[in-house]
């Protein structure tokens, strides 16, 4: 069978925000192997190493999303994971959009299982990534940060992740409006 490499669903950045958040973010000193802004996204399901009959049963699953009315996400200001203290992956947060990002990242997990991927281990945290941090770092002095940035999300798209020596690129393969 055919491989579609490593494939996720999110909900898109557009243009406009990529700039706006790419300006705020111009003054801070950013560590780590950071996101270009060509890549952000938030993430509502990661679904890993998908063959092409896998991939076309997860689209017939997914399509009852378009039953989400869109909805506003707003990024709020700047976290990290697994702490602070010694990150290794520097995010955005999110202050509007999460139960609806959240009702997407149920479908997606459900049409997931549905066609026999295995579940999520971890629970679902919206957020945009800025940065990878190796090895980890205090970016205590940087999660102070507050952002104000938002847009009506009309869509979520599946990408195909494909890595290259100078990091990842996304690709869309689908594009699923939201409309109710």
């Amino acid at each position: 069978m055919e491989a579609v490499d490593r494939l996720f669903v999110a909900a898109p950045v557009p243009d406009e925000v990529r700039l706006a958040l790419s300006h705020e973010l111009s003054e801070l000193d950013i560590p780590g192997r950071k996101t270009p802004p060509g890549n952000w996204h938030v993430t509502l399901r990661f679904l890993g190493d998908v063959d092409r009959v896998t991939y076309e049963r997860f689209l017939a699953e997914f399509e009852r999303v378009t039953d989400v009315a869109p909805f506003i996400v707003g990024l709020n200001g700047i976290d990290a994971f697994p702490r602070p203290s010694k990150a290794t992956v520097l995010w955005v947060s999110l202050d509007r959009g999460e139960p609806e990002l959240g009702v997407i990242n149920e479908i997606a997990e459900d049409a997931s299982q549905s066609v026999g991927l295995m579940p999520e281990d971890r629970p679902f945290r919206p957020h945009l990534t800025l940065s990878r941090i190796r090895p980890p770092r205090d970016v205590r002095h940087l999660v102070s940060e507050q952002l104000d940035l938002s847009w009506r999300c009309n869509s979520v798209i599946v990408y195909r992740s494909i890595l290259q020596r100078g990091g990842a690129t996304y690709e869309p393969l689908e594009t699923f409006a939201l409309s109710r």
